[in-house]
């Protein structure tokens, strides 16, 4: 006698899935019964939401060459000052001052500071002069100290009178007659 086929085995494993699927339908045909919640407005005017702003991201710059940094280090800081006032503030309280560029802001002077000097400046405080000059107090951090900057700036000298200017007579000559032949 041939063997019957049975599908008993198969039937018992399709017979879940059956009526979950069943279930299922039943389910998507009845529908959610959530409540629907109004928004409360509390203010008479309505504002648009809020969308997303993507970066940008252009495929080409709109500039064929971009300008020169405008606001560099050397443009910030233009001299140092070396009145009895600013000598006062090296001594005692650690603090260089600067004649700086009306439009630099703290943040610029500071940098300007640690690249010209390589020094850390701890505060930058700037004011407004009369003669409509800016100028920055800046306080060194304890681990620098203002009166070896200051040297090396050549600020301060062994006298505080200016050098005389000297003339150098044969250079003098030198440029008088290239500039009679027409060099």
């Amino acid at each position: 006698m041939a063997p019957s086929k049975t599908t008993s085995g198969s039937k018992a494993a399709a017979k879940p899935q059956d009526v979950k699927a069943k279930a299922a339908k039943k389910a998507a045909l009845k529908g959610t019964q959530s409540t629907n919640v109004r928004k409360v407005r509390t203010s008479v005017s309505f504002h648009r939401p809020t969308t997303l702003r993507l970066a940008r991201a252009p495929k080409y710059p709109r500039k064929a060459i971009p300008h020169l940094p405008r606001m560099d280090q050397f443009r910030t800081i233009q001299h140092p000052l070396n009145t009895e006032s600013a000598m006062k503030k090296i001594e005692e309280h650690n603090t260089l001052v600067f004649i700086v560029d009306l439009k630099a802001n703290k943040r610029n002077i500071k940098d300007a500071v640690k690249k010209l000097y390589d020094v850390e400046a701890a505060k930058v405080n700037t004011l407004i002069r009369p003669d409509g000059k800016k100028k920055a107090y800046v306080r060194l951090t304890a681990d620098f100290d203002a009166l070896e900057v200051a040297n090396k700036v050549r600020l301060l000298s062994s006298s505080f009178a200016r050098p005389k200017l000297t003339l150098d007579v044969d250079r003098f000559h030198l440029m008088d007659s290239c500039w009679d032949r027409g060099v």
